[in-house]
């Protein structure tokens, strides 16, 4: 059988890959010093095209359907790993058949948690990172996709101004249908409770676990989470008739959630003395998208908060609050954000993303502003963070150099 590489945007340079050598024997200097983990899949990270991708070895019709189903997440814009390419016909040097491999591209600045807690971070990471996955997990069921393997290990983080976005990096279980029942959700959740419990409890187990955090309870406090955010996104709310400023303050409890609301269902009951309002269609990204309509900038949500929010103080300070909003982004972005970005040393740019570097320094301008008791200026916040701070902090664009040897091998960039 020849060698079929099936990709929507095929890279040439994918044939100069050793596709005739088992992927556990590719050679040292074609891989990227990455983590992996403990997996029941070979997985490698490669250089390719001045890029980095992960490359997982499966059976056929399982990577030919894990792209297929990655690149309709995608289409729907849901947070998950790029799938490149499927490549099949793989035979050794004799002539013997070799699993197929899936390729995707590695996901620039983020983070298996097994690496995340092996910075020894603060107590409250583990909740952190079990807000993220459940946000991650209501979108996906909200549309229509059943996981089928929700865990930790499954999924990569990236920090977001002090947050974590959360991305699915293994569709290998899922199911993509027009909507899922109550109990497809529910055993999703059994499922993700399960994991979790379990992957931290290993955690704990090799030290890396904070002292006083219970597995138990995390994994318990992610399902509150979800039921919490799916309640607020989805479920039926009842006022009276003359409370009908409600449904403002329900758009806008949405939106801090980060999510827009297309369209409500709002009726009345039989004397039409109650309304019932429910959101009917729900989009996450309400910052990113105002954020990247205004500047141009693409970021995650919690950062395109935070950056919106510098956006209005800049407005506020320069006396500019009856000015047309797009001008005043413009403005703000080329005399303070730009200026800020470019600030960042070229051998410090691996360290963080650009936008999380700038939230990080407005935290910064805070807690010395607070520490001397006057407004420091941001220039000088700048250069004081950049001094003081961002040099002792991993990179984190690839995590190079860290200690696979340290780490189970799990494939989370593919599995």
């Amino acid at each position: 059988m020849p060698l079929d590489i099936s990709a929507a945007q095929p890279d040439p340079a994918l044939l100069d890959l050793p596709w005739s050598t088992p992927l556990e024997d590719w050679p040292a200097d074609l891989l990227a010093a990455l983590p992996r983990g403990i997996s029941r899949h070979v997985v490698r990270f490669a250089h390719l095209s001045g890029g980095i991708v992960a490359v997982k070895e499966i059976k056929a019709d399982i990577a030919r359907n894990e792209y297929r189903l990655l690149r309709q997440l995608r289409r729907l814009d849901l947070p998950c790993v790029i799938p490149l390419a499927v490549v099949t016909g793989r035979t050794d040097a004799d002539g013997q058949p070799l699993d197929a491999c899936l390729v995707t591209r590695h996901l620039q600045f983020s983070l298996p948690y097994r690496v995340v807690f092996g910075q020894h971070l603060r107590e409250d990471t583990a909740i952190r990172l079990a807000d993220a996955l459940a946000a991650l997990l209501v979108r996906l069921h909200m549309t229509g996709f059943f996981w089928g393997d929700v865990s930790l290990s499954n999924t990569l983080f990236r920090r977001d101004a002090g947050a974590f976005s959360a991305y699915l990096v293994d569709a290998e279980t899922g199911e993509l249908h027009d909507s899922l029942s109550d109990g497809q959700r529910e055993h999703d959740l059994d499922l993700a409770q399960t994991n979790i419990a379990g992957e931290l409890m290993d955690l704990a187990a090799g030290g890396y676990l904070p002292e006083g955090l219970d597995p138990i309870d995390v994994s318990a406090d992610l399902i509150d989470r979800y039921r919490g955010l799916w309640q607020e996104l989805t479920g039926d709310e009842w006022f009276d008739s003359g409370e009908r400023w409600r449904v403002d303050e329900r758009i806008r409890r949405l939106n801090l959630l980060g999510f827009d609301v297309d369209e409500l269902a709002i009726t009345t009951d039989l004397d039409g003395t109650h309304l019932r309002i429910q959101p009917k269609v729900v989009d996450a990204g309400h910052h990113s998208r105002r954020l990247l309509r205004l500047t141009g900038l693409d970021v995650e949500e919690n950062q395109a908060r935070r950056l919106l929010n510098d956006l209005d103080s800049y407005r506020a300070a320069t006396d500019r609050q009856g000015d047309d909003e797009s001008l005043v982004a413009h403005d703000w972005l080329t005399r303070v954000y730009q200026p800020t970005a470019a600030a960042i040393p070229s051998e410090l740019r691996a360290k963080l993303e650009p936008a999380e570097i700038f939230h990080e320094i407005l935290e910064h301008r805070w807690y010395m502003a607070e520490r001397v008791g006057h407004d420091v200026h941001i220039r000088d916040a700048i250069r004081d963070y950049l001094r003081e701070v961002l040099p002792s902090k991993p990179d984190e664009q690839a995590v190079l150099g860290t200690d696979t040897q340290m780490l189970p091998t799990t494939d989370e960039e593919t599995r």
